[in-house]
């Protein structure tokens, strides 16, 4: 995470400083176009697109977490470990039913493939809350 921040940071600073040099040279220039204002433009192109591969990554690495603190959220819903307690460390995991098993393995297979399709909201629900009971189309769900 260090290095996202890093990278962010490092591409932001840069691109300012083209900016500003950018600034700068046309002043200096006036209303003529020089070979400065040229490689000063043509510098503050090469930082601003640095800077929006900087921050499609740290994008990228923020959707990576979300998926996998959802995942933890899935899981912990999942196996009903949600109010864990830490002496509850070595006790294992409490058993899944059958059926609730087959439940939760359907609607993992129904984000996955609601992901895919480019969607990134499941039914069209807008914005659901991954900590949020699993899923009220199961009634086990709903009761909670």
């Amino acid at each position: 995470m260090d290095n996202v921040v890093e990278s962010l940071n490092n591409g932001y600073q840069e691109f300012v400083a083209a900016a500003a040099n950018l600034l700068e040279t046309k002043v200096i220039a006036g209303e003529h176009k020089t070979v400065a204002t040229d490689a000063a433009l043509e510098v503050f192109t090469q930082k601003w697109e640095l800077f929006r591969v900087a921050c499609d990554q740290a994008e990228e690495f923020v959707e990576s977490v979300k998926q996998s603190i959802g995942l933890e959220c899935l899981v912990d819903e999942a196996t009903g470990s949600v109010a864990w307690k830490p002496e509850q460390a070595f006790a294992g995991l409490p058993p899944i039913s059958a059926v609730r098993l087959e439940q939760m393995s359907k609607a993992v297979r129904w984000l996955v493939i609601e992901l895919q399709h480019g969607s990134g909201v499941a039914g069209g629900q807008g914005n659901i809350d991954p900590c949020a009971p699993f899923d009220s189309r199961f009634t086990e769900d709903a009761a909670q």
